[in-house]
């Protein structure tokens, strides 16, 4: 058996990689006239505000502080009054939104994520690390996720090392790992109510018995570096060709996901690929849990998942007219993961490939954009994603059933269809 000693030296070097960008690493002379610049502009400004501060300050500057929300119209009826004097004619308003559109957004989002940041439990800070503002944290972190660039290229556009990149990037995923619980939510009480939508755009009475939607459960799968010494050493394709070819369980992650009617998540849980769990342990929890879910409502998922009394699922196999019917039912709801998913894709367009061998590294990374792509929704700040082409929800054989939720199936299935009928005659 032939083997290549190529491949050997590639994990070894990874590996080695892997370790050396986790020690600590010094700042270069570069790094530091940099930091030391940096201070002397932060006390310049400083002094800069604190003269300001005793001078009546101009109307555009006092706009400019109002709070987040009220930022875009603000500067622009400040903008237009000042020049309204001796009578003149006002530009419309409509003429300044490009410029002020796309600032006021990308201020207000990094300024939104650094509040965040400093209402988190964690303020520690790596030793050994560059010392970056909050702000120029952000703005490094949210790069390396929006854009699929290397820590090489983000160094120089930063002037850092590009250990200590490392480090701070990985900082701030931890950082935002900690508001999950505050950010991805279950919904409860009232705000569960508001997010109930109808199973069917038919037009039904509420007494019918068919449930309302409090969310879409789903997958979608995160590819990552293959862990060392899962490489197929003796292969002689070309490794390009192996990358799209071969499947290792564990060279992908497993994105589960809960979200809404808007595209929130209301649940995260990430798995290693082996990880043939599809929704079980969220069945569980909600049997046992039952007050957790609005009375008469219910979570939609595609074949493959557990059908229960709380999860419906579509039919599978030989399929007759009303199972067609609630299958359709379903895919409309159904799309509405999938835009999600591809939203959160196209704007953190690092998980299309993570370069991480590192599971738990990974997870961090995947969670982080999770959280940040609900930061964005509550902004109103949405990329729309292209969705991918999937086949017919029927395709997949059908996941673990138990009676109640076959019976629950069966009765919507037949109201459904019985709803139709009427209303075509």
């Amino acid at each position: 058996m032939k083997m290549d000693i190529n491949e050997y030296v590639l994990s070894a070097g990874r590996a080695m990689l892997d370790i050396v960008e986790r020690e600590w690493q010094p700042l270069s002379p570069g790094e530091l006239e940099q930091r030391l610049d940096q201070a002397v502009e932060e006390i310049l400004e400083a002094d800069l505000i604190a003269k300001l501060k005793t001078q009546p300050p101009p109307t555009i500057y006092v706009q400019l502080l109002q709070s987040q929300a009220d930022v875009q119209p603000q500067v622009l009826q400040t903008t237009s009054s000042h020049f309204q004097e001796d009578n003149e004619t006002p530009e419309p308003q409509e003429a300044l939104l490009p410029f002020v559109t796309p600032f006021s957004h990308i201020f207000c989002s990094h300024q939104h994520i650094a509040d965040l940041l400093q209402s988190s439990k964690s303020r520690t800070r790596m030793a050994g690390r560059a010392c970056l503002s909050l702000s120029q944290t952000v703005q490094l972190s949210l790069t390396l996720l929006s854009e699929r660039v290397s820590y090489r290229s983000v160094s120089r556009r930063f002037h850092l090392e590009k250990g200590n990149i490392h480090r701070i990037f990985f900082s701030f995923c931890e950082r935002i790992n900690m508001l999950e619980e505050r950010l991805i939510r279950w919904p409860v009480g009232r705000e569960a109510i508001e997010a109930l939508v109808p199973l069917s755009s038919q037009e039904m009475e509420e007494e019918q018995g068919v449930p309302l939607v409090l969310g879409v459960l789903g997958y979608t799968s995160i590819p990552i570096r293959l862990p060392i010494g899962k490489h197929d050493v003796d292969s002689t394709v070309p490794k390009l060709k192996r990358m799209k070819t071969e499947a290792y369980a564990d060279s992908w992650l497993n994105l589960q996901l809960v979200c809404d009617i808007n595209g929130r998540f209301l649940h995260c849980r990430i798995s290693k690929g082996s990880d043939v769990d599809r929704g079980s342990a969220l069945r569980d929890k909600l049997k046992e849990h039952p007050e957790i879910m609005p009375s008469g409502s219910c979570l939609v998922a595609k074949a493959g998942y557990p059908l229960s009394a709380q999860i419906l699922t579509p039919f599978s196999g030989s399929l007759g007219p009303r199972e067609e019917l609630f299958n359709k039912t379903l895919e409309g709801h159904f799309h509405i993961l999938d835009q999600a998913v591809a939203n959160l894709k196209a704007r953190f367009q690092r998980l299309q490939y993570l370069d991480i061998g590192n599971f738990d590294r990974a997870r961090v990374v995947v969670l982080t954009a999770c959280v940040l792509h609900n930061v964005f929704l509550d902004m109103g700040q949405v990329i729309q994603g292209e969705v991918e082409k999937e086949e017919a929800v029927s395709s997949e054989a059908e996941g673990e059933v138990d009676e109640e939720g076959v019976q629950r199936r069966d009765a919507i299935s037949e109201l459904l269809l019985k709803n139709f009928d009427s209303g075509s005659r």
